[in-house]
């Protein structure tokens, strides 16, 4: 367990180098150092990462960050798919409500923007910004590469597979989902199944023998919850049955609603 010592020394130390990169005047976090609330300084750092180029880091810089985080996810509890409490309709389907980036799966699921390079707004609660942060700034250079490889922006219905980084979870599948804004349409529905398919044909393609998917599309997105949890768990099961794979599948949900959904759809 990182001591409190050890959490201020690093954070104090990066958000300094974050703050300098930039040529930016230290904020008072930074200034105060060991008198400063730990809270603000994390949010400090948080919100300078969440903001910070794809551009690769100092050595030195990342060795402290990827210390910092790991600590973290230690200190929260690292969980196992096991953990996730199994379908009565369906073996390979298990469902868990918690903090996916503290799942240990082979892969975790990732609710992109078309950029694909993480959410931009300091220290907001997306998946995507949770993802992005406790994975590491290495998780934007190495999603930037991608898009840069490409040409152009992701699609919606596609996927890209990356490393986890400092994560639990050994892969992240990056997904665009639909806007639906709340009144989803036939297309808007198609591009939804095709997420998850695409996911998966991703996983199957890199070997992997468990998956977490997050709620794509039902937050800022605007999908209806019960609407997509449908769509979730037919299109995965359809597509475990079409390909005979015993592949492990969970859904990771955060709201009261979205617990209740899946409960019902998984028996």
């Amino acid at each position: 367990m990182m001591d409190e010592k050890r959490k201020r020394e690093l954070l104090h130390g990066l958000v300094a180098d974050l703050c300098a990169e930039r040529g930016l005047t230290e904020p008072e976090a930074a200034e105060t150092g060991v008198d400063v609330d730990l809270d603000r300084l994390w949010r400090t750092f948080r919100g300078l990462v969440n903001t910070r180029e794809a551009v690769s880091a100092p050595p030195d810089m990342l060795a402290r960050q990827d210390e910092l985080l790991c600590g973290l996810i230690q200190e929260v509890g690292v969980h196992s798919i096991s953990e996730a409490a199994p379908s009565a309709l369906d073996p390979r389907l298990r469902l868990w409500r918690g903090d996916i980036t503290a799942l240990a799966a082979d892969g975790v699921v990732n609710a992109a923007n078309s950029g694909m390079t993480g959410c931009w707004a300091p220290n907001h609660l997306c998946i995507d910004n949770a993802i992005h942060t406790f994975a590491g700034m290495q998780l934007r250079l190495e999603c930037a590469r991608i898009i840069a490889e490409q040409g152009h922006e992701e699609s919606t219905g596609y996927a890209k597979i990356t490393s986890a980084w400092n994560l639990p979870a050994k892969h992240v599948i990056h997904t665009v989902g639909p806007i639906a804004d709340g009144r989803p349409t036939a297309e808007d529905r198609h591009l939804l199944a095709s997420c998850y398919e695409s996911c998966l044909d991703l996983a199957a393609a890199n070997g992997l023998r468990s998956i977490a998917f997050c709620c794509i599309s039902t937050g800022v997105f605007g999908f209806p919850q019960d609407e997509a949890a449908e769509i979730a768990v037919a299109t995965v099961r359809r597509w475990l049955d079409g390909h005979e794979s015993d592949m492990t599948v969970v859904f990771d949900v955060f709201t009261d609603t979205d617990e209740r959904l899946y409960r019902g759809l998984l028996g």
